[in-house]
């Protein structure tokens, strides 16, 4: 199980809604490869915040963006799956 109280600052991609990175380190764009740097975009900081594994996030178990930010230093949270169809009666 993932160490408490762990530390992310949380940037959205410009190219991609919804589409979000969650950094152990403020601006710590190096732990990233240039393939993933090129296609998220330019990163806009949306918020700092601490995990821990009694915090719930919106769409992503909290325990894993923990374990991937003590392990490589970045989690990248991918837009929903959304069904148009569903939403438009089609």
């Amino acid at each position: 199980m993932p160490d408490d109280n762990t530390n992310c600052w949380i940037y959205k991609s410009i190219r991609k809604e919804e589409m979000y990175l969650y950094l152990s380190a403020e601006d710590a764009f190096d732990v990233l490869s240039d393939e993933l740097l090129s296609s998220f975009g330019t990163p806009e900081f949306v918020l700092s915040l601490e995990l821990n594994t009694t915090r719930k996030l919106a769409r992503v178990e909290t325990s894993k963006v923990i374990t991937a930010l003590q392990q490589d230093g970045y989690f990248l949270q991918l837009p929903p799956d959304l069904k148009p169809h569903l939403y438009f009666g089609d």
